[in-house]
């Protein structure tokens, strides 16, 4: 069979307008996906080119098919499972920035050169003052963004029209207000000129972005099947979910020179991403915390198990519906929109998602994702929502457990063993106070406020109505329970 090159994609070159620090998954199947439709579409006529940004691994499967891959998108489109193939031909090239310095170098000497996209993991936006410019490169991504910057500074004399537009993906809040500091920081350790200081400060621009896509990586178990029906063999090729967003918050409008939108691209261009960030967290995030852990323990293990039972689909669709999206500030029509979105997403034939892995660190979980939903509500509605506050004795019952083995708290669910997995503080309070009478457990759960940043026995009613589900749970069992409130 063929192997997947410039040759078969037909590729087109295009100006060099995107440096990528980093090669995987999920770069290639979003941002790059993205520009390689744009192209398509006469929006953006530009090329990426991929950095390696760590000393280990290597470049060579992107080599040996010229840079060419294919996206994978596998999910429910217009109400029907789809698999929607494309071969991405918007990479130019991959560059080490390690064995191959003065070809990377060379990059920011290039003239048709503009953004700089990033995702270097949560641990790469860091400032690091042992970090040395004489390095080649330097090992943090600020260090090497910083040096690459001033590379660019003095091949172009400082021209203010040469600067570029950075565009992290890293999962950290203000990622690329994060990204200028440490930046800003190293030109001081570094002692580089106030001229060139000013540049970024006025030339570059540093944006913000929150992105959405479940990418599920190399097919390694499908993909020979895979590429029979493909045709071609495609030893990059990266699967993931139809859905997407882009959010981009900057200080200086870029949306007419990088009209991703205007390819029909889900981007989002605004001087403020924290209604859409919250959205996603309330809704997205705050969803699978509700249900998750009720869900295991009335027998299902993944997310499409969840949604094919009435009645955790039920019970998560009330708590979306009546309890989270009135406490947000977006348009009520388009948190729906987004919603129903959520709900497609969780009901992807494709996906396999485990509700064990989605259980990891519930208890800080509910606290970001789901307690400001839960107070939102009493505070506009003077009540308790009901199914949030159903959440939390679904934790306790999920979190009950009397041993810690291998860092791990021991539950079970019909008489099998299931490891609990939290910080260390979490599981070492539940394996104390879980055989506890209910109300005294309840009790102290709610008043932990190194748990909840507040002693949440104080809401009216609370204590009473976890203490009375949980009782409800420990009786009849979690699915008789459930039916309930569903």
């Amino acid at each position: 069979m063929e192997r997947l090159s410039k040759k078969l994609s037909g590729k087109k070159e295009r100006p060099i307008k995107v440096v990528q620090f980093g090669e995987g998954n999920f770069l290639r199947a979003f941002v790059d996906y993205m520009i390689d439709i744009a192209n398509e579409q006469g929006k953006f006529d530009g090329d990426i080119v991929l950095i390696k940004p760590i000393e280990f691994g290597n470049l060579d499967m992107f080599h040996e098919q010229d840079c060419q891959y294919t996206v994978s998108l596998r999910g429910i489109v217009d109400g029907k499972a789809q698999v929607l193939n494309r071969i991405v031909t918007s990479v130019a090239d991959a560059v080490d920035a390690y064995t191959e310095y003065e070809k990377y170098n060379d990059l920011a000497k290039i003239d048709t050169l503009r953004y700089v996209v990033s995702n270097t993991t949560e641990a790469g936006i860091v400032y690091d003052p042992t970090d040395k410019f004489e390095l080649n490169p330097p090992k943090t991504f600020p260090g090497k963004l910083t040096k690459f910057l001033y590379t660019r500074f003095e091949a172009f004399n400082g021209d203010m029209n040469k600067g570029l537009v950075m565009l992290p993906v890293e999962l950290i809040d203000d990622n690329g207000i994060m990204l200028k500091k440490c930046v800003m920081q190293l030109i001081e350790l570094w002692g580089l000129s106030d001229e060139f200081k000013n540049w970024v400060e006025n030339a570059c621009i540093f944006t913000s972005t929150l992105v959405d896509r479940i990418v599920t990586g190399y097919p390694r178990d499908e993909v020979e099947s895979i590429w029979e029906g493909l045709g071609y063999e495609d030893r990059t090729l990266v699967t993931g979910e139809p859905f997407a967003l882009w959010v981009i918050e900057s200080q200086k409008d870029i949306s007419k020179e990088f009209p991703l939108p205007d390819a029909g691209l889900p981007v989002i261009f605004t001087d403020n991403q924290k209604p859409y960030k919250q959205r996603k967290v309330r809704i997205l995030n705050g969803a699978h915390t509700s249900f998750v852990l009720a869900s295991y323990l009335a027998g299902n293990d993944i997310v499409l198990e969840s949604m094919q039972d009435e009645t955790v689909k039920n019970f998560m669709m009330k708590t979306i519906f009546d309890e989270v999206i009135p406490t947000l500030t977006l348009p009520k029509e388009e948190l729906e929109e987004f919603a129903q979105a959520v709900i497609t997403r969780f009901n992807n034939p494709y996906v396999k998602h485990a509700l064990l892995s989605i259980s990891l660190n519930s208890v800080s979980k509910w606290r970001a994702r789901c307690m400001p939903s839960f107070l939102g509500y009493v505070e506009k509605t003077g009540k308790l929502p009901e199914h949030l506050t159903f959440s939390i004795a679904s934790l306790m019952a999920f979190y009950t457990g009397t041993e810690i083995r291998d860092k791990a708290l021991i539950g079970h669910r019909d008489g099998q063993e299931y490891n609990i997995m939290d910080d260390m503080a979490v599981l070492e309070f539940f394996r104390d106070n879980s055989q506890k009478e209910t109300a005294e457990f309840v009790k102290a759960y709610l008043g932990r406020e190194d748990f909840h940043g507040q002693d949440l026995n104080q809401v009216a009613g609370l204590t009473d109505a976890v203490t009375a589900y949980l009782d409800d749970i420990k009786a009849n069992g979690m699915r008789a329970a459930l039916c309930k409130i569903s």
